[in-house]
């Protein structure tokens, strides 16, 4: 279900290195200017979450199963609508995080081809049918990204080689962008494509752009504090 009494969803997904991170903390540093806005990242966000996290993208796990790995990230998710997402959309709080199902899709029913109806099903008691009412999925060119995310400070892996997932290779990297773009032509609705690969600045404002409208569409106006 989408549209949920109270509150919005609102999520932020792409490959690896499309500035998913980048770009959530702008659109957060905006948004709350005018709204109550809930920040928030998936896999984590709840203190169970951040210890699988932990687990999933540490490379010493590098034997992980494609079936151990989609029960994890689904783990993760039950605990994070459960404690986050649910309590702060009955609260009529904006809730914005960096990934949620569709990266499941992606990753996993795709790139690892364990398929849509496996991952769903997986996921469907985890999420309890919430689903964001708006993604923002960042595209761009898997060596582009790769690149990006092996290079970047403060993340999980190691500078120069990245975290379990970004060590995967340039082909694992082309499902995961093909099945994102697969769900953005099944899910025009929900789903709202923009070209990560441009300056962050422009992304930024296209975002905005986009973010704004479709809330004023919702009938969510900024706050008179603001």
């Amino acid at each position: 279900m989408t549209g949920k009494p109270g509150g919005l969803f609102i999520t932020i997904e792409g490959p690896e290195g499309a500035g998913k991170t980048t770009q959530a903390r702008l659109l957060h540093d905006r948004l709350r200017r005018s709204f109550d806005v809930l920040y928030t990242r998936e896999p984590g966000g709840t203190a169970i979450g951040e210890l699988i996290r932990r687990l999933l993208l540490d490379e010493r796990h590098r034997e992980m199963s494609p079936q151990t790995e989609m029960l994890l990230f689904a783990a993760s998710r039950a605990q994070f609508v459960a404690e986050i997402v649910e309590p702060a959309l009955r609260g009529g709080r904006i809730v914005l995080s960096e990934r949620y199902l569709d990266a499941s899709l992606a990753y996993q029913g795709y790139a690892r081809g364990l398929g849509l109806e496996v991952v769903r099903a997986v996921n469907a008691a985890a999420t309890r049918g919430i689903m964001p009412d708006l993604t923002v999925l960042l595209d761009i060119e898997p060596a582009v990204g790769m690149e990006r995310a092996r290079r970047a400070e403060g993340k999980e892996g190691r500078s120069g080689h990245g975290d379990r997932m970004e060590q995967e290779g340039l082909a694992f990297f082309v499902r995961v962008r093909e099945g994102f773009l697969t769900i953005a032509s099944e899910e025009r609705d929900r789903v709202r494509l923009v070209d990560g690969n441009r300056p962050q600045q422009v992304v930024h404002e296209e975002i905005v752009t986009l973010v704004e409208g479709f809330l004023s569409v919702r009938g969510w106006r900024a706050s008179s504090s603001s």
